[in-house]
């Protein structure tokens, strides 16, 4: 076999992930949130770009004296644009920027002359963090009577916890974490378990449960039988073989099952620093004059554009010698800024087409409400809009509409579709709402089983499977039919 060099020529297509086309993909699927905070952190570090909406404040506040000499300028503007001369511009070689900084700025002393001295925000004032199960169980133990070596392992204890107050470390690796014997580790435990919240640093749940009835002076009761000596039967809800293992008759046991109920059975979320987080809406569905209409939502969203200021400093350079590395420097900002513009108003568009496209087929939807719903799935919005499926996931992921009807996110509108008797089909989102409705208005003491329910629906023309109908109760959190159950 004989090896050779040769050239030849090949067409073949293929798509080239640019930058441009890189950081258009990433703006696309960001949230509001990170989108807000990816602007603000360009606006930093990229000189080129301003926020239009900081100037349209601070014109509002232009004296009516400029304004009125504001059209006498602009129309002599020509005029004096064909007699006079342009000044030639100052080289930034030429500017004593140490002498400017130092009129600018002054000396220590004149600064410190400058400012007054402010009093300080009083103390009361001032936001402070609220407390966690750590913190809480900590200032517990530093306020208790405890030695340092036993309060070393109490520390080492509370550092075991999770978020909702359970030991997740057993007794032997407490022992080598802290290098200590069974004994110690043993009364730390028992330290910080008579802590508040009652409950705490338990392994499993019923330990933590008969601990809190302990603290209510319930030991011995027969809630307290049912929690050490009939869980497993607890768990599974039968009732009947706890009464007859406790010897009790059945409706005595309303009483102390409905007290375990009060339990809590997550003692450390009391301090939990989880806090509701509130959902802007990316897009307005409003309806004027009996038409819909779709309102992109851009407020606390900064609204770019090339700085002025930067524009005339590139051309000013460009016609000076001995400048080439602070032109790159702006040739490369002033690109990098284009980029980032131009995507963001793609990402727009793009949000735009997609929400117009939902609020046209869900027409239904808007107009007579959860009822309506059609079937719908991403390729019918992107066949709409000709763009691809992959564009649409990225769009609507994270992405919220308000409409009158509620805040939803846009991936709530898209969903299969079940066949009917009499001919097309109804979204699985009705058939929930349907079967929601069902359970709802069942007798509680001989709940609808899945083959019921299966049989409800399709006497109304739905055509769905048992399984389907199990599938959909627990994607709506509905327990089966024997954890429905009153027996009391």
């Amino acid at each position: 076999m004989v090896l050779q060099q040769r050239l030849s020529l090949k067409l073949a297509q293929r798509l080239v992930m640019t930058p441009s086309l890189q950081q258009a993909i990433k703006l696309l699927q960001m949230t509001r949130l990170e989108l807000r905070s990816v602007l603000n952190q360009e606006m930093v570090e990229n000189p080129m770009l301003e926020d239009a909406g900081d100037e349209a404040e601070s014109d509002e506040e232009t004296p009516p004296e400029a304004e009125a000499a504001a059209p006498a300028e602009e129309a002599d503007g020509d005029a004096a644009a064909e007699v006079e001369e342009p000044e030639p511009e100052p080289s930034m070689l030429d500017i004593d920027l140490d002498a400017y900084f130092n009129d600018y700025l002054g000396s220590e002393s004149t600064a410190a002359n400058t400012f007054e001295a402010r009093e300080a925000a009083p103390l009361e004032n001032n936001a402070s963090q609220e407390p966690d199960l750590h913190d809480h169980l900590l200032w517990q133990l530093r306020m208790s009577d405890a030695k340092p070596p036993l309060r070393d392992v109490a520390e080492l204890v509370v550092g075991n916890l999770d978020p909702d107050g359970f030991l997740r470390a057993s007794v032997e690796e407490l022992q080598l974490l802290g290098a200590r014997p069974a004994e110690a580790v043993n009364r730390a435990l028992d330290l910080v378990r008579s802590f508040d919240p009652p409950g705490i640093a338990w392994h499993t749940l019923p330990e933590c449960l008969l601990a809190q009835l302990e603290a209510k002076g319930r030991a011995g009761t027969v809630a307290y039988r049912i929690v050490d000596e009939c869980w497993d039967l607890l768990a599974r809800r039968q009732f009947r073989l706890i009464a007859r293992r406790l010897r009790t008759p059945l409706p005595a046991l309303q009483a102390p099952v409905e007290e375990i109920k009060a339990l809590e059975t997550r003692p450390g979320r009391l301090f939990s620093r989880e806090r509701t987080e509130y959902v802007e809406p990316d897009v307005v569905a409003v309806k004027t004059g009996g038409e819909w209409a779709i309102q992109l939502n851009d407020d606390g969203l900064p609204r770019l554009r090339i700085s002025r200021a930067y524009r005339t400093m590139l051309r000013r350079i460009q016609r000076e010698e001995g400048e080439a590395e602070a032109r790159e420097f702006l040739k490369d900002k002033m690109r990098s800024a284009m980029w980032l513009i131009k995507s963001l108003d793609q990402r727009q568009r793009t949000i735009y087409k997609v929400a117009e496209s939902i609020l046209r087929q869900q027409r239904g939807f808007f107009d007579r409400g959860l009822d309506e719903m059609r079937p719908m799935v991403l390729r019918d919005v992107a066949d709409d809009i000709g763009m691809h499926e992959s564009t649409v996931s990225r769009v609507v992921s994270n992405k919220y509409i308000h409409t009158p009807r509620g805040l939803y996110p846009m991936k709530f509108f898209f969903h299969s579709g079940i066949e009917r008797d009499r001919g097309g089909e109804i979204s699985s989102l009705t058939v929930k709402r349907k079967l929601k409705h069902l359970i709802g208005d069942e007798n509680g003491r001989k709940p609808l089983s899945d083959s019921a329910l299966t049989r409800r629906l399709q006497h109304e023309g739905i055509n769905i499977a048992r399984r389907t109908v199990a599938k959909y109760r627990d994607e709506l959190g509905i327990p089966s039919s024997n954890d429905r159950k009153q027996i009391f």
